[in-house]
């Protein structure tokens, strides 16, 4: 049996995985997030900020005590967006290498989509297929088609903070605003319709923070609960509504729900209406909302 740390570092949290995998069965032992926001301001400068480098080294500090005890086999850290934009990465990178002893993979979007699928769709019914993956990031989304395995990928740079930094100033937003943000996802979305085919799918499947939080939201839940939340089918309708109530609310409104995770506050709306546009540009009547996702998929890239 291999136990695995698995560390997924986006643009607006970082994420640790502890897990065993044997012969094909995965048991979670741990599993943590914290936002840190290490993309804050790369949309714009290109550079990450020291306090950002700093928050995000933190968390990996913490990271790294409970990798050792927990006596972990192997680690595997991937580096997204926000790292592949920053032109200071190296001292990013540096430090992560000096903490874990293990030196942080800066990953292609493409191979960000591809491990996406692979966490994402593991527990699905191959009935399902063909199966589009939407993986909302802070930095980017990644849209990943296939069956038993991916047959077309394309990240593109939709993230949820890219977009507040590029677009929203306030809260409520105003209506110029959200046309600008659209005109700016579906531009993005089209580009990734260009190689993947999203109107060709059966089931759409939606990983990461922002799906999951809109879930939480259609479900009207009192708090996150991320066994409530997996699996669970999310009518396009409701993404809709949701993501207007999202563009309507105040930051003091969004941050009193629930199931908001503080990090999020700022940011839910723009990834809500990036959820939004995918939902009208696929068609389709539902996602499946998954807690499965680039995390799980970097432990099983790494499972011996």
């Amino acid at each position: 049996m291999s136990r695995v740390a698995a560390i997924d570092c986006g643009t607006n949290s970082i994420r640790l995985l502890i897990a065993e995998i044997s012969e094909g069965n995965f048991r979670e032992i741990y599993r943590t997030m914290e936002i840190v926001r290490l993309g804050e301001g790369v949309d714009k400068n290109k550079r990450f900020d020291p306090k950002a480098i700093q928050r995000t080294l933190s968390a990996v500090k913490v990271f790294s005590e409970e990798i050792t005890r927990r006596a972990v086999g192997a680690i595997r850290f991937c580096a997204t967006s926000a790292t592949r934009d920053a032109e200071n990465r190296a001292l990013f990178i540096d430090g992560v290498t000096e903490l874990l002893g293990v030196t942080p993979e800066v990953i292609s979007g493409e191979e960000e989509a591809q491990l996406s699928f692979l966490g994402a769709v593991r527990e699905l019914h191959p009935s399902d297929a063909p199966f589009l993956v939407v993986d909302i990031g802070g930095g980017s989304t990644e849209f990943v088609f296939g069956g038993n395995e991916v047959e077309a990928a394309k990240s593109v740079n939709i993230g949820c903070v890219r977009m507040s930094e590029r677009h929203f100033d306030s809260a409520p937003v105003s209506a110029a605003a959200i046309e600008r943000a659209i005109f700016d996802i579906d531009q993005a979305i089209r580009a990734a319709a260009e190689i993947v085919p999203i109107t060709k799918a059966r089931t759409l499947v939606a990983v990461a923070g922002t799906a999951t939080t809109v879930a939480a939201a259609a479900l009207d839940l009192e708090s996150y609960d991320r066994y409530a939340i997996h699996q669970s089918h999310i009518s396009a309708t409701k993404v809709s509504t949701i993501s207007t109530r999202f563009l309507n609310m105040s930051r003091t409104e969004l941050a009193a729900l629930g199931y908001m995770h503080p990090g999020r506050v700022d940011v839910i709306a723009a990834g809500a209406l990036v959820l939004d546009r995918i939902m009208k540009a696929t068609g389709l009547p539902e996602f499946v909302a998954s807690e499965s996702d680039i995390l799980d998929g970097i432990a099983w890239s790494i499972a011996k």
